[in-house]
């Protein structure tokens, strides 16, 4: 007989993690953000080269990474703040399994 799973120890369980999870995954839901976010992956890139990868505006991406560093989802490097990276490892992590399960590829 297989064992049952406690599906309470996969949730989580303090609401202020809850409310850090909902302001990520917001931010990360627009397509254009996400796409930065896998851009920047585990690198340092300059707002040139997200308008060079992504395809539109530096004014749109601009508005874009000002989003994703308020969810803490991006950094940028202090004084310039010419050049982003992913503020958060646990974004990097979040981001190798949507591309696990939605591409079906693994690193």
């Amino acid at each position: 007989m297989p064992k049952k799973i406690d599906m309470r120890a996969f949730l989580i369980d303090k609401e202020e993690h809850i409310e850090q999870a909902a302001r990520a995954m917001k931010a990360m839901s627009h397509p254009l953000r996400l796409k930065i976010l896998c851009v920047l992956g585990n690198q340092e890139v300059s707002v040139q080269g997200i308008v060079d990868s992504v395809g539109t505006s530096q004014s749109n991406i601009s508005q874009h990474v000002a989003i994703l560093r308020g969810a803490c989802c991006a950094r940028a490097r202090p004084p310039t703040g010419v050049y982003y990276r992913v503020g958060d490892t646990r974004t990097l992590t979040l981001l190798g399994m949507m591309r696990e399960v939605f591409c079906g590829i693994t690193d």
